[in-house]
């Protein structure tokens, strides 16, 4: 194919993982094959074996390669801790729905496939990203002006926010509401985190 001899190296699989993140959010993981992402890509079904000898490894491939665009632009910096956390939450959410989407409704057959775990993928996703999360870098701007009590971060607590709001973006299936970040912040995160007066 044309496109083919054209792209090479590098471009060739950025080209092939955004054809197969493309493929595998159109149609979920039941339906998603190395022939599907080839037409997509506009290449053949060789040049992708040759890269990923299995269906499961290039879908974990291509969600590994949306993670690291994935990523807030530009750490908000309004002075105030509440507001930075709820910028942060709300850009991750508008930007996760898709993907929480994927992990929750069309990644079953992965599961069963692979014998792994919606934790194990997450995992996997993390782990491919190239900075802190924008939550890590205001949380820690926060301990360093006084806001947040470093003592009670425990792990768990670190991760409230992010567990609550992917649990509403699970159970909406849609981005998370002003009204639930705001509570998520307010009701549930801050008093677990700040210092006591």
């Amino acid at each position: 194919m044309a496109g083919e001899t054209r792209r090479r190296g590098a471009a060739l699989e950025e080209a092939l993982l955004e054809a197969a993140w493309q493929e595998l959010t159109d149609v979920g993981y039941a339906r998603f094959t190395i022939e599907g992402v080839a037409a997509r890509a506009g290449t053949s079904r060789p040049v992708i074996y040759r890269r990923w000898a299995q269906r499961a490894d290039l879908a974990i491939a291509a969600i590994q390669h949306f993670s690291r665009y994935e990523e807030i632009a530009e750490v908000p910096d309004t002075g105030s801790f509440r507001d930075d956390l709820i910028a942060v939450l709300r850009d991750v959410s508008g930007r996760r729905s898709a993907l929480i989407t994927l992990f929750s409704v069309q990644m079953g057959e992965f599961f069963a496939e692979t014998g792994s775990t919606p934790a194990e993928l997450r995992a996997q996703f993390l782990a491919a990203r190239q900075r802190p999360f924008g939550f890590d870098r205001v949380l820690e701007r926060a301990i360093e002006r006084g806001d947040v009590d470093p003592e009670r971060l425990t792990p768990r607590v670190r991760a409230v926010p992010g567990d609550l709001l992917r649990h509403e973006l699970l159970m909406t299936l849609r981005p998370a509401s002003e009204q639930a970040i705001a509570e998520i912040v307010d009701e549930v995160f801050l008093p677990l985190v700040t210092k006591q007066r």
